[in-house]
C-alpha cells in the first residue's frame, strides 16, 4: 500500500492542502470545525506529518530545555514537569529535560548549545546562572526563562515565589500562637548551585532576631544524614527545647509527623509544625504550610516562553507568584499558653 499523501487528507475532509498544513503547524488558526474534519481525515488515513520538514521550513526545533538542579524528580520539579507539558505539548512543542547537577556541568550546557542549536528557548528552574551563560543565549537570541531564580534580572523573564515573605507568614503564625523558641530545620544542599530556596534560611534568622522575644535557631542537617534523626536528637538534647519547629519542606516534616506519633509526643499540644510547598499529602496529614503552586508557575512561563519565541509582546517579564499560609491541625497554641488556659 502506497502512502497517503496532505493530497489524500485535503480531498478526504473537502479543504485546500494549504488548510491541512495549517491545522497541523498552527492549529489555533483553524476554526474548531475545519480542524476537527482535518484530523478526522488524517486518523482514517493513517497520515502522519514530517516533523523534519516542518522545522526545516520554519527554522525552529520544536523543542524547549528544562534544566532542573538534581537528577531525583521530586514533588517540585514534577510539578514544573507537569505544568511545561500541559502548555508545551498543546503548541506542538516537545519538552527536553536536563539535570545539572553541578556548575561544571551547568557551564558545558551553556558552552555546547549554540553549537548543538537544537533549542528554541531555555527553562531554569530553581537555580541560578551566571551573566556569561544569559548572554550566550541572548547572542543566539534563544529566550531564557526562569522558575524560582534568584539571578531572575538577567533573565529574559522569570516567574518566582517571595521566599522571605513565605517564611515571614510561617513565623508570624507561630508568634501569634504564643511561640516564642522555634526551631528551622534544613538538610545541607548536596550541589554547588546556588539555589534560590537558601533564601528561607537567611530569612527565618533575620526574622525572628527582628522579632521581640522571640529565639530562632538553624538546624543544617548534613547531607547524608537521618533528618529525622538529627532533628529528634536536637529536641531531646536541648534543656529548653523549641515548642515550634519550620521545615523547610513538606517532604521532610510529613515523616517527622509519623516519628513523633510513634515517640508520644502531641502535635500540636507538645508541638507545633509548619512546612513549605503544600505538597502530596500534606492536606491529608494535616499539615500547616506554605502554599506554593509550582504546576501553575510553570504554565505561566511556558507561556512567556512561547511568546518570546514568536516575537511576541509581553505585559510582565518578572513575575512575583502568590504564596499562602494554610492553618491546619499540625499548629496550635504555645505548651505554656494550653497549661496557663
Amino acid at each position: 500500500m502506497s502512502k497517503n499523501s496532505i493530497s489524500d487528507v485535503a480531498t478526504l475532509a473537502g479543504v485546500s492542502i494549504a488548510t491541512v498544513s495549517r491545522t497541523f503547524a498552527h492549529p489555533d488558526k483553524v476554526a474548531p470545525a475545519t480542524r476537527a474534519k482535518v484530523t478526522q481525515a488524517a486518523e482514517q488515513l493513517d497520515f502522519t506529518v514530517s516533523r523534519t520538514a516542518g522545522v526545516l521550513k520554519s527554522g525552529k526545533s520544536y523543542r524547549i530545555a528544562l534544566l532542573i538542579g538534581s537528577s531525583r524528580i521530586e514533588w517540585f520539579s514534577a510539578s514544573i514537569i507537569e505544568g511545561l507539558n500541559a502548555t508545551l505539548h498543546a503548541a506542538g512543542y516537545d519538552l527536553v529535560i536536563y539535570s545539572v547537577d553541578g556548575i561544571e556541568q551547568r557551564k558545558t550546557f551553556f558552552k555546547e548549545l549554540p553549537l548543538r542549536g537544537n533549542t528554541d528557548a531555555v527553562i531554569v528552574s530553581s537555580f541560578d546562572i551566571s551573566n556569561n551563560e544569559a548572554e550566550q543565549l541572548q547572542r543566539i537570541k534563544v529566550p531564557i526563562v526562569g522558575i524560582n531564580c534568584v539571578a531572575s534580572k538577567i533573565l529574559s523573564a522569570a516567574i518566582s515565589i517571595d521566599d522571605t515573605a513565605g517564611i515571614k507568614l510561617a513565623v508570624r503564625h507561630l508568634t501569634t500562637l504564643g511561640h516564642k523558641k522555634l526551631l528551622y530545620v534544613y538538610e545541607h544542599f548536596n550541589s554547588p548551585l546556588r539555589f534560590s530556596s537558601s533564601r528561607r534560611i537567611t530569612s527565618f534568622e533575620t526574622i525572628c532576631n527582628d522579632t521581640p522575644g522571640v529565639q530562632g535557631k538553624i538546624l543544617p542537617i548534613d547531607f547524608g544524614d537521618n533528618p529525622l534523626d538529627a532533628t529528634i536528637s536536637e529536641l531531646f538534647s536541648s534543656s529548653n527545647p523549641p515548642t515550634a519547629l519550620c521545615f523547610h519542606q513538606d517532604s521532610t516534616a510529613i515523616p517527622f509527623l509519623f516519628r513523633l506519633q510513634k515517640l508520644g509526643i502531641r502535635v500540636p499540644e507538645d508541638l507545633s509544625i509548619i512546612g513549605f510547598d503544600n505538597s502530596t499529602f500534606a492536606e491529608a496529614l494535616g499539615l500547616t504550610t506554605i502554599r506554593q503552586n509550582p504546576c501553575l508557575m510553570a504554565q505561566q512561563a511556558a507561556n512567556i516562553a512561547l511568546a518570546l519565541i514568536n516575537e511576541q509582546p509581553i505585559t510582565r517579564r518578572h513575575i512575583t507568584a502568590p504564596l499562602q499560609l494554610l492553618i491546619r491541625n499540625s499548629t496550635g497554641p504555645a505548651p505554656d499558653i494550653t497549661s496557663a488556659n
